[in-house]
């Protein structure tokens, strides 16, 4: 039986890379985003390069939609979480205005990965194997009070990705954590910015440091296969 990965959250950028990689090797691609409309497109250049890959419409922020698409699945030997931003036109309030409502919606993006993690995991464990690779803000380590709540779910995303390893390691089960700081080429977040740059305070006239996608992806299969670490660190802002 081949193996199957799930990517969580694929989009244009980091999500595809991870696909495109992770096909390479050998394994069968589920991917899992909302928006149904790319999924053909997405499937097509998978295709392409001879990758057998399926596609579900599902948010990560409706609970029953996630646990029915993880359900319908079936066997699951890697799982890749990185959803992108809900509202890419919402600014985050600062760390020095944030208040619980904010710090509790911020959240929101972790307890999916719980989720994720509660279904696949039981079949890992009887398996003796298994991977889970999550993608987290550089924020999580590096102070930024810029971004709020945003910084208090980025830390515990990563925190959890490491402890969960802390946990798994000796029953052969992997967890990492990719920590990104930079805009990722080709991903949503890049397209909005760059496009919109002249309208975004000091960004106009600027080098806009970024991060490519398939560096992350080779990188997120080394973490995956070598096992030798939990987290791997990008910072294009220093």
């Amino acid at each position: 039986m081949s193996s199957t990965t799930i990517v969580i959250g694929a989009g244009p950028g980091l999500g595809m890379s991870v696909a495109h990689r992770f096909g390479r090797e050998g394994h069968k691609i589920v991917l899992v985003s909302r928006n149904p409309a790319r999924h053909p497109g997405y499937l097509a250049a998978l295709e392409a390069e001879g990758i057998e890959a399926t596609a579900i419409a599902a948010d990560v922020r409706d609970r029953d939609a996630l646990l029915a698409a993880l359900r319908g699945i079936g066997h699951v030997d890697v799982v890749y979480y990185g959803p992108g931003a809900s509202d890419l036109n919402a600014r985050p309030v600062p760390i020095t205005s944030a208040d619980v409502p904010a710090a509790q919606e911020a959240m929101r993006s972790v307890y999916p990965a719980i989720d994720v993690v509660g279904a696949v995991l039981p079949g890992m464990l009887e398996r003796g194997d298994g991977g889970l690779l999550f993608a987290g803000g550089l924020s999580a380590i590096v102070p930024m009070p810029m971004l709020g709540g945003l910084a208090l779910s980025s830390a515990a995303l990563r925190n959890y990705a490491l402890t969960l390893n802390a946990a798994l390691t000796e029953k052969g089960i992997y967890a990492g954590t990719l920590t990104i700081g930079g805009l990722i080429e080709r991903g949503d977040i890049h397209r909005m910015v760059t496009s919109q740059r002249d309208g975004l305070d000091g960004l106009d006239g600027l080098s806009i440091p970024t991060l490519d996608p398939d560096t992350i992806a080779d990188t997120a299969w080394d973490l995956y296969a070598k096992r030798d670490r939990a987290e791997a660190v990008f910072n294009a802002l220093a």
